[in-house]
This record gives structure tokens, sequence and C-alpha cells, in this order.
């Protein structure tokens, strides 16, 4: 049938045409970011790749060539054995390595003399890569933002959340980058993607939206976490309008209470993560806190946080990066629950900023 070769700008205009997408990098490679939707079956795993490409400096080329052959075949054939014996004659899959194309090509040339129409992507994830990183700042500049500002524990996630249960586009950066932007932000248990995964992420978010509705997104600073935003939409979240979210600040606290739950219920966690503010608030500050944190008394440490610590930097940097800020219509839900950010939610969309 004979190969179909496509370039990276084709493959992501086009992704939704194939069956499925097939990774043929290693299971490290692909952790550290990967095609939206792809599939692993590595033509050679971890420790295999690390062995062949010993062989290739200490010995020669063609030595290691003939042994990674020999891997490679193995490993094709296991996952033909297990993905492929109950695909239909249509089946239409893309497959894609690192950029010279061996491993992918391998296990394509296989699919295709079975009689598959498979498609290899040409310059393979590299090409890909360079093309989202391309492609995100004209992402951003199709699209029109509705910036969610507000003071930390006044309820953007969860009025994000609402607005994407109403069938409004939601940017949420917190959850792609499995962190809740603070200090104190890290999810309990849950790695963080790569820096690369968490820009793929947010482009195959960016490219699913229509430009014919504004995108709501909270107001996030340059990183969320040990993960950086793209610069073109940074630029972009700053100069586009902005929505002023509060609250009291006893629903603020008794929110954050809520959210940082686990942080609550363990006084040693909650006093790891506060050692990290000593550099900012002083150690003498800092123990205080955590003294507190250990007799029980969470509350008036989290009410500390928000008025010594969080509001101070935040209204200082909403003020002197986001541009449209002092127009921001307010919203003031009734209070933090979710059912009050149905409620400001629906309003929103209906057109009614000022709630």
């Amino acid at each position: 049938m004979g190969l179909n070769l496509m370039g990276a700008d084709e493959a992501i205009a086009h992704l939704a045409d194939f069956d499925t997408i097939i990774d043929a990098r290693s299971e490290g490679e692909y952790a550290l970011d990967r095609l939206p939707l792809a599939v692993n079956w590595p033509t050679l795993h971890d420790d295999e790749r690390m062995t062949i490409g010993t062989l290739y400096k200490q010995v020669n080329p063609f030595e290691a060539r003939k042994r990674g052959g020999a891997i490679a075949a193995r490993n094709i054939a296991a996952h033909i054995e297990r993905e492929v014996l109950d695909k239909p004659r249509d089946w239409k899959p893309l497959a894609y390595c690192w950029r010279g194309g061996k491993r992918s090509g391998a296990l394509a040339l296989i699919l295709d003399q079975i009689g598959f129409r498979v498609t290899l992507l040409e310059g393979g994830y590299k090409a890909f890569r360079a093309a989202v990183v391309a492609n995100i700042p004209r992402q951003v500049q199709r699209l029109e933002f509705q910036v969610v500002c507000g003071t930390t524990g006044s309820g953007k996630t969860r009025l994000l959340q609402a607005l994407a249960a109403q069938g409004a586009q939601v940017l949420d950066l917190e959850a792609l980058a499995s962190h809740r932007s603070s200090v104190l932000g890290a999810v309990p248990g849950v790695q963080q993607p790569s820096q690369k995964h968490f820009e793929t992420l947010i482009w195959t978010q960016l490219k699913g939206f229509h430009s014919n509705t504004p995108v709501y997104v909270e107001s996030e600073s340059k990183k969320v976490g040990n993960v950086a935003l793209p610069s073109a939409l940074v630029e972009r979240m700053r100069a586009s309008p902005c929505l002023q979210l509060t609250l009291p600040e006893d629903e603020r606290v008794a929110l954050l209470l809520e959210d940082y739950d686990s942080l609550a219920k363990d006084p040693a966690l909650f006093c790891a993560r506060l050692d990290l503010l000593k550099e900012f608030r002083g150690k003498e500050t800092v123990h205080a806190w955590q003294s507190q944190v250990m007799q029980g008394k969470v509350a008036p440490v989290v009410r500390a946080l928000l008025t010594e610590h969080y509001d101070p930097i935040y209204l200082q940097s909403i003020q002197r990066n986001f541009v449209q800020y002092p127009q921001a219509p307010a919203l003031r839900p009734h209070d933090r629950s979710m059912a009050s950010m149905e409620v400001l939610a629906k309003a929103l969309l209906a057109g009614h900023h000022a709630v």
C-alpha cells in the first residue's frame, strides 16, 4: 500500500482523522510529553534503549542496530498481538517516534504490510513540538479572554468550574498544572506535568475553543507551581478584560480550609509547607504560625496568611500587570458554596456583570 508521510502542521490539523495515535518511543520519553490522546507502544523500552545506546557508543552503530532490530521485532510483535488483532481493515493509525522515524517506521512497515492505512509523522515528536510552540501564539490571538481576578480564597476556581458546568469555555490552568498556584499549592500525591506537556495540554485546549465566545481564565502569574505559562498567553491575559470576584474574609478562610483540608488535617505537612515562607515572612513569624498549627489553631493561621502574605502580594501584582483590572466589574456571590457560584455563573453568562 505504501506508507503515507505527513508533516507536523498538517498532522496537528487532522489529528481527529486518525483512529489511533501511536507513540513508538520509550515510556520515559512518552511520560515527558506526547501528542494528544497518543497511546504508548514502545519499540524499545527505557532499559532497552539505554542498552542499545551504550552499544552504539562503545562498540559500533552496526552492532547496535542488529541488537536493536531483534529487540524491536519482539516488542512490535507483542504490540500487534495485544492491540491490533481486533482492528478492522479500515483502521487508520498515525505513528511517530523521536525524530528519525526508525522506531515508528519499523512498526509502520509491518502495519502497512498487513494492509492498514498507516501514516508516519514526518520529523516525529520533535517536529510536533516545534509546531505546537509556533502555534500557541496564533491560537491565543484568535481568542477573547475574560480574566477572573480575586484575592486568594475568593473562589476563582469554583467559579470557573461553575462556568464550565454551564457550557462556557474555560481554561483552568491550575487543573492542567496539577497545582493550586501558591507556595502551599502543591496537590498531595500528584506530580506536576513536565513543562513541555503542560504547554501541550494548554495548546490542546486552546485549539478546541471557538473564537465567537469568550474564554474564562484565572488571573495566574507567569508560573503555576514549577511550570511556566507560554509568554504569548501571559501577555494576552494581562491585556484582557477582567472580572473582580469578592468574598468576605470569613468566607475566604472557610473556603481555604475546605480546599486545603489535607493540610488542615496534617499539622506536620502544613508546618513543612510553611517552611517555604521563611524567606518571605521571616523565621519568627513562620515559627509562630507553626506553633499555632501544632496547637490545632489552623483557622487563625489561614487568616493571617491571607491578610499578611497573600493579599498584599496579589493586589500589588494584579494592579501592576493586568491593565484592565481597574475597570473590572464586581462579582459578589452570596457565599462560597458551589450553589452560589452556579447562580453567579448563570448571571454572568446572561450578561449581568455586577451581581
